[in-house]
């Protein structure tokens, strides 16, 4: 019973992380259009601010100025290197194109800084660990659920309730009929960009703390596992997201968990397993969870 509620709890503590992530490919793809491949670049960016700036500004300070920055830099990517081509369909697949070019330069620049060093972010949980009854949680994971359920409740508040959040939406429906009714769609997708960026920087924390060693050049990658989050949910979806996240983190935390009795499918199954769970939906939801009715397919 203990190992279940472990696997529970480091299933939720991932999925809410991934979440945060893959709130941001959805914002992404619904504001513009495209699939951001440079996501991972910038979530590396971000945990490279707080590690490299913690010491001087306190953890505190490091995260509040990274996720700004990170944010700063995907809005002025979008700006300067991907708003320059036709805003269409043809045009969102360019800059999908685009954005693969971006993240090779990012992370090319990043993984020369990093090299081959482990850089702790100076995260005040440690390995510190709390007893909930018979399970015993690391800090940081416990720290990952509230922080990210904070930050995911404040997105889903600025889709719903501000003026920018129903411009989103009226775009995502029909860009042409909300630039006819005086919606600035390059200002809509820039604040998404924005949006993104600080998410992707704020997931860095709690994707290298305890128990991970701590940020590495190849950390970025791990943006990757949420992809299959929002292709399952539907990439217009923000609920989809947060559904497909979490069943994203609970199949990983499981499959690890159980590991020595699913030993026939391989030592390295559970890296595997979000792609699977992708794989295994998409066949009889091929575009998504929640996607609207008309979607095309993922």
């Amino acid at each position: 019973m203990s190992d279940l509620l472990d696997n529970l709890l480091n299933g939720l503590a991932l999925g809410s992380v991934y979440a945060l992530i893959a709130l941001g490919f959805v914002t992404i793809f619904k504001a513009s259009g495209v699939l951001n491949f440079a996501h991972g670049s910038l979530l590396l960016l971000g945990g490279y601010l707080v590690a490299v700036l913690h010491d001087d500004l306190g953890f505190a300070g490091a995260l509040a100025l990274a996720v700004v920055a990170t944010a700063a830099v995907a809005g002025a990517l979008d700006r300067l290197l991907l708003q320059r081509g036709e805003q269409d369909a043809h045009g969102a697949h360019v800059q999908t194109i685009v954005t693969i070019g971006i993240d090779i330069v990012l992370v090319t620049d990043l993984a020369r800084r990093i090299g081959g060093d482990l850089l702790p972010l100076g995260d005040p949980w440690g390995d510190a660990v709390t007893d909930l009854g018979p399970v015993t949680v690391a800090d940081s994971r416990v720290a990952a659920i509230l922080v990210s359920a904070v930050a995911i409740g404040g997105a889903f508040a600025l889709f719903r309730f501000t003026p920018w959040g129903l411009s989103l939406r009226a775009a995502a429906e029909d860009a042409e009929a909300a630039a006819l009714m005086g919606v600035r769609l390059t200002r809509i997708r820039t604040v998404a960009w924005c949006l993104a960026g600080g998410l992707a920087a704020l997931a860095a924390v709690f994707l290298v703390a305890f128990p991970a060693p701590g940020l590495e050049r190849t950390t970025g990658q791990i943006a990757l596992k949420a992809f299959p989050a929002a292709i399952l949910g539907g990439m217009a979806s923000p609920v989809g997201a947060l559904v497909g996240s979490m069943l994203i983190g609970l199949t990983e935390a499981f499959v690890a968990g159980y590991q020595s009795d699913l030993h026939v499918l391989g030592e390295g199954f559970g890296d595997v397993a979000p792609y699977a769970v992708m794989v295994l939906v998409l066949l009889i939801r091929p575009t998504g969870l929640f996607a609207a009715k008309g979607a095309a397919r993922v």
